[in-house]
């Protein structure tokens, strides 16, 4: 036990090594469940329930994994898959935020708009791919196109959800206060629809993911991660597969982090809209 009388330098020492416990248990509560899925993972590869070549060891997965890396085609693969992500969901993001709103603010928008939204929102994002492509040709240009026509519902149908749902009270105070339509829109309609808008760019991105890597074998196109795995499954690089599905994922959880984290940290959460 530490005296404190004999030792005022451990009134500094303990506060400073609290911020640090905390940020240990939240390092470990997040990796908890990934520990908890490999160690499953690989206890069922080391029993031999499913031939190693089905099912390979973790060990199998990161030799592929590093392999791939240091000859670069895995860079390669994940950056023409990115290119195609980020051109199509960006024109996503625009056009659906855009007519989330004026479905919002206009009752005629709304009518006209809803019922077409509702009706090619349910489609599968891959049953339209044999049209993209007669349409657009092969290569990098339907993928894009796609991924933008298919992550634009989500991103409408909750912009619109957003604006519907900003409180009636809060327009009402700014037009008495003496707020024009601009400043109405800018200070009150885009923050109280903010958190919705975020949602459906997380539906929309997710939307994207599953309809690119499909697409991306049909597509014809030289470089994706798409293409990567669907090739591999031609010769039953299982190892080569499941590398590509963990790029995915670590490529998903790092736009999470470092977009959409970062972005409810300087709006709604400064403001004080969610916690």
């Amino acid at each position: 036990m530490v005296d404190i009388a004999t030792n005022p330098g451990a009134l500094a020492f303990a506060p400073s090594r609290a911020p640090q416990d905390a940020r240990w248990r939240v390092i470990w509560r997040n990796a908890f469940p990934f520990l908890v899925v490999f160690a499953i993972w690989e206890t069922v590869a080391r029993l031999g329930i499913f031939p190693p070549k089905l099912f390979p060891s973790l060990v199998t997965v990161g030799q592929a994994f590093v392999n791939l890396t240091a000859s670069g085609i895995l860079p390669h693969h994940a950056l023409d898959t990115m290119l195609r992500l980020l051109t199509g969901f960006a024109l996503a993001t625009a056009i659906g935020v855009t007519i989330g709103i004026l479905m919002g603010r206009s009752r005629r928008m709304e009518d006209i708009c809803l019922p077409l939204v509702s009706i090619l929102a349910p489609i599968p994002g891959i049953a339209w791919a044999p049209l993209f492509l007669l349409w657009f040709g092969l290569g990098s240009r339907p993928a894009m196109l796609l991924v933008a026509f298919v992550s634009t519902f989500p991103i409408i149908f909750n912009t619109w959800t957003g604006v519907k749902a900003v409180k009636e009270i809060w327009v009402r105070s700014a037009q008495a206060m003496g707020a024009d339509d601009r400043r109405l829109f800018v200070k009150v309609i885009v923050p109280g629809a903010l958190p919705y808008i975020l949602t459906g760019l997380r539906l929309g991105l997710a939307q994207a993911w599953r309809t690119l890597v499909g697409i991306e074998m049909l597509a014809a196109v030289p470089w994706g991660l798409g293409w990567m795995i669907f090739g591999a499954r031609e010769f039953l690089n299982t190892d080569v597969m499941l590398a590509g599905v963990a790029v995915i994922g670590v490529l998903g959880l790092a736009l999470e982090k470092l977009v959409f984290q970062r972005l409810e940290r300087f709006t709604v959460q400064r403001w004080g809209m969610m916690t």
